[in-house]
């Protein structure tokens, strides 16, 4: 099977069910950014994985939310009579967020000021994850004003993006690097 079709070079692609639609449709580029997201985040997956074997519990949650993700693009490809044939995205998967937060954010101190991105390449990396995912998450909900959306893959990016600062938070401090705060213009 060839990789190209030739059915989008007249600027319209599929969606779940054979529907045709602009490749600039809201639909598409929600889960068009979500794809970029699953990028980064295998990026810094796999950045991790070159680093520090203490990495690896985070290298697990981060497939886990790839595999979310594959879900969530899925149902932002569906319309009104093709959602029934993609897997729903489970309440578990945004539970999972907010346990892996609230775990990460134990010990961690509490924030007066703004954070800074950056102070190593994981944690800007994790920064650049959660802004893309927050992009994600605009695009979706504009999207669902006007086609069906998945009010489960809705929280899933908001808590998402929480997630993304939770780990740039918490890989700052297992790799002991100060977090740089804005306090406004001084």
């Amino acid at each position: 099977m060839k990789i190209y079709t030739k059915t989008g070079d007249t600027g319209a692609t599929s969606l779940v069910g054979g529907r045709r639609v602009p490749k600039d449709d809201l639909r598409v580029c929600a889960y068009g950014t979500v794809d970029e997201l699953s990028a980064h985040i295998a990026l810094l997956r796999d950045r991790m994985k070159e680093r520090e074997a203490k990495l690896d519990l985070y290298c697990d949650d981060l497939l886990e939310i790839l595999k979310a993700l594959m879900t969530i693009e899925a149902l932002l490809a569906c319309d009104a009579e093709s959602i029934a044939r993609v897997a729903p995205l489970h309440d578990d998967r945004v539970d999972f967020l907010e346990k892996r937060i609230d775990g990460m954010s134990a010990g961690l101190p509490s924030l007066k000021y703004f954070l800074l991105p950056g102070g190593d390449s994981l944690v800007s990396m994790s920064h650049l994850c959660r802004t893309v995912c927050r992009r994600a998450e605009r695009e979706a909900i504009a999207a669902s004003r006007r086609f069906c959306a998945s009010e489960a893959a809705l929280r899933y990016l908001n808590r998402l993006s929480d997630y993304f600062y939770t780990l740039a938070r918490k890989l700052s401090a297992e790799l002991n690097v100060e977090e740089v705060y804005w306090r406004g213009e001084q």
